[in-house]
C-alpha cells in the first residue's frame, strides 16, 4: 500500500507569496519551458520525506513539534532570485533568502535530527533556504534566463515572521499538487 506524499516546510506569508509571482513574472519572459508553482503552494521546504506509512504520520508530526518547540521565532528576509544546480544551469528557479538564513539552517538542523533518529536521512547536499518558483523542462535553458536571473539576484521580496512549520501531505495531480496539512508545529516565542 502507497503511503502519504510527506514534507515539512515554512508557509511563506501572504506578503511573500505576492512578492514571489512578481519574481516568477520577471523570470517568465526569459524563462522558456518552465513549469511554475501555484501561488498558493509557495512555502520554504525543510525536509521532504518522500511516501511514508500512515501509521508513521504522528510520529513524524511529533518529532517535528518536539524539534521546534525550543526554537526561538525569528524574522526571514525573502531575497534574491537563483537556480539549483547552479545559476548557469538552471533548472530549478528559486527565490532565496538573505538575513534570517542561519536561523532557518539552525531550524532544518533541529528537525533533521529528529527525524534521523527515526530513519528520515536528510539529502547529503548542504541545505539552502528557499520558495522554489518553477522547474526548467528538458531544454537547455536560454541564455536570456541565466542573464535575467544574474539582474535579479538581489530581488527584494520582504521579510515575514517564521513561528511556526508544518507537516503536510502532498498529492500530484494533472494540475500540479495539491497540499493538505497534517501538524503545525509552533516556534518557542
Amino acid at each position: 500500500m502507497p503511503g502519504v506524499r510527506t514534507f515539512i516546510a515554512v508557509a511563506a506569508s501572504h506578503e511573500i507569496r505576492q512578492s514571489a509571482r512578481k519574481l516568477a513574472d520577471l523570470l517568465r519572459p526569459a524563462a522558456g519551458d518552465v513549469k511554475w508553482v501555484a501561488a498558493e503552494n509557495l512555502h520554504w521546504t525543510l525536509q521532504f520525506l518522500g511516501d511514508i506509512d500512515n501509521v508513521e504520520i504522528p510520529t513524524v508530526c511529533t518529532a517535528v513539534s518536539t524539534a521546534v518547540a525550543d526554537v526561538e521565532a525569528f524574522e526571514l528576509e525573502a531575497r534574491g532570485a537563483g537556480a539549483f544546480p547552479a545559476p548557469d544551469r538552471p533548472r530549478t528557479l528559486w527565490l532565496g533568502a538573505g538575513t534570517g538564513a542561519q536561523a532557518m539552517v539552525a531550524l532544518h538542523g533541529a528537525i533533521q535530527k529528529k527525524l534521523d533518529r527515526l530513519g528520515y536521512r536528510g539529502e547529503r547536499r548542504r541545505f539552502v533556504p528557499h520558495i522554489t518558483l518553477g522547474r526548467a523542462g528538458r531544454n537547455s535553458p536560454p541564455r536570456s534566463l541565466i542573464r535575467e536571473l544574474a539582474t535579479l539576484a538581489e530581488f527584494d521580496a520582504g521579510t515575514m515572521l517564521v513561528d511556526e512549520v508544518t507537516v503536510y501531505a502532498s498529492q500530484l495531480g494533472p494540475d500540479g499538487p495539491t497540499y493538505d496539512i497534517l501538524a503545525h508545529a509552533p516556534l518557542n516565542g
